[in-house]
């Protein structure tokens, strides 16, 4: 998923990651522009999951 994606679809990700993982909060999903790499970081930190990982499971929703 490109940059764009993301950014148009974000809310309906955001809503479906938190609803997979009860633990995250708005703060970890928290999605700025040009900023993608902190916010896998967040996940990563959170869910204990590789970039990669993530990146493919965004992907999929």
């Amino acid at each position: 998923m490109n940059k764009l994606s993301i950014k148009g679809n974000w809310n309906e990700v955001k809503g479906k990651l938190k609803q997979k993982y009860a633990n995250l909060t708005d703060d970890d999903l928290l999605f700025t522009e040009g900023k993608e790499d902190e916010l896998y970081g967040r996940l990563q930190k959170r869910l204990g999951k590789t970039k990669d990982e993530l990146k493919r499971e965004i992907e999929a929703i």
